[in-house]
């Protein structure tokens, strides 16, 4: 064995914990995110990482220094970002003439690219051109796709699988009504992606269930799909691919209604009812005479002339 395959141990406890928590689990972290700048960035593009990270916290990491690099020629410097820094999402932004505030959404498997689809901004609102009250942060938003090239293209449909991927956030078992407070819109129409943020307003409404409004906080984005790499399938298939620990085995005979009751069936043998242990009053005693006589015949009854 070579000295580069040789397994190092930990020396020190921190660094024990440390190889714990990049080390593969049967149930993974929360994914986290970086964000990269590219050598040539546009202001348009400095505040949309900017605003993406806002939107991302406190899941993600914002690298403030210029890297000169292009994703789609050369994915090292990416892949040793993720590896360095424990993302497995990546936003890259950059800016020149021939497309012009670029912004590339990609993820990794194993720390190797996987998918990278590059949006162009045409349209960008700040966050802090909304004079509005803000979420809070690590909120976790409900996402809402519109626009039927989401199911039909092949392009679209990754493209929607990886923004519920990206802005997912962590997974619960249950949220409250008032945790419901943000919403991310996305519509495809004509070719452009169209992205809103809004919070959730809850009015009175004289009953129980609160009146819903929405009220635009920003950012918004004018997208335009370019470039794309994505993942052949069979890569995409094992990307996919869950523990056999996570997966949870089906039980038998039990079901559930669209109310949560539980239902379960039960397999007996064929009971004789007759040898049925039932209570014992003292009116379904037999009395003496009617043993003996259910040992004797019946008389027959003579027919009168």
């Amino acid at each position: 064995m070579s000295a580069l395959d040789a397994v190092v141990k930990p020396k020190t406890k921190r660094a024990k914990r440390f190889l714990e928590h990049r080390a593969p689990k049967v149930n993974e972290n929360e994914k986290n995110t970086i964000l990269v700048k590219g050598g040539n960035a546009s202001d348009t593009v400095t505040k949309s990482l900017r605003d993406i990270y806002s939107l991302k916290k406190p899941h993600c990491v914002l690298y403030k220094k210029k890297n000169m690099t292009r994703p789609f020629e050369d994915q090292t410097s990416l892949e040793f970002f993720s590896k360095k820094s424990d993302c497995s999402m990546f936003v890259f932004g950059s800016h020149n003439k021939k497309r012009p505030n670029n912004l590339i959404f990609g993820r990794m498997f194993d720390f190797h690219v996987l998918d990278m689809i590059e949006l162009g901004v045409e349209k960008f609102v700040p966050l802090k051109d909304f004079k509005c009250s803000k979420c809070p942060e690590a909120t976790k938003p409900l996402l809402i796709f519109a626009g039927d090239s989401f199911e039909v293209n092949e392009e679209y449909r990754r493209l929607k699988n990886l923004l519920i991927d990206f802005f997912r956030g962590p997974l619960v078992t249950a949220v409250r009504l008032a945790g419901l407070e943000h919403v991310l819109h996305f519509t495809a129409v004509e070719g452009k992606i169209f992205m809103r943020s809004y919070r959730v307003l809850m009015k009175k409404s004289g009953c129980r269930t609160p009146r819903i409004e929405l009220e635009e906080m920003g950012p918004s984005f004018d997208f335009v799909m370019r470039r794309t790499h994505l993942a052949s399938d069979d890569l995409y298939k094992q990307s996919m691919k869950r523990p056999k620990a996570a997966v949870i085995k089906k039980k038998k005979n039990i079901s559930q209604d669209t109310f949560g009751t539980t239902y379960g069936r039960i397999h007996m043998q064929k009971q004789d009812l007759g040898k049925l242990q039932t209570r014992k009053v003292k009116a379904l005693k037999k009395r003496p005479a009617d043993k003996a006589g259910a040992g004797q015949e019946s008389p027959k009854k003579k027919k009168l002339v």
